[in-house]
């Protein structure tokens, strides 16, 4: 016995939704997921935010404590270079807000060679106004204030 076309039509219409909220509802769920994150501040940020400039003022290095190449970078730039790299004294745009916040352009920064490697490395020097400058041995993640 042969099915009337109004049961196939009946068939189609409820396999349509189906096929329909597999792909909008994980789409709702990452959209939903995104404006959270959008709207809700990361406490981490917040709490890193507040304790920037005592962090980095209590974090120091003295001169003899550097690396022989980064005492070589920081004469290069009290003297305004020539540096080796061309990228050095581009604008450093503190975008990780470890330094205390300034005016964009305020800082620079300056390559510290790292014998062994075919390229830059690591390894900077950041420097605001002179005698302001920061070391940082790890690209960005920790700084420390340079006493002279």
């Amino acid at each position: 016995m042969r099915e009337s076309p109004s049961k196939d039509a009946a068939k189609i219409k409820i396999g349509r939704p189906k096929k329909y909220f597999l792909y909008v509802l994980p789409l709702l769920a990452v959209l939903t997921y995104s404006a959270f994150l959008f709207w809700t501040p990361a406490a981490s940020v917040q709490a890193r935010s507040n304790h920037i400039d005592a962090a980095v003022d209590s974090a120091t290095i003295t001169l003899a404590e550097l690396p022989s190449e980064a005492r070589t970078t920081l004469q290069l730039i009290k003297q305004n270079g020539p540096y080796p790299y061309s990228r050095d004294g581009i604008v450093f745009k503190n975008f990780e807000q470890l330094l205390p916040k300034q005016k964009r352009g305020y800082y620079r920064e300056y390559t510290v060679p790292t014998p062994g490697l075919n390229h830059r490395g690591a390894r900077r020097i950041v420097c605001g106004t002179l005698p302001e400058c920061y070391y940082t041995g790890d690209h960005y993640r920790t700084f420390k204030r340079i006493r002279e």
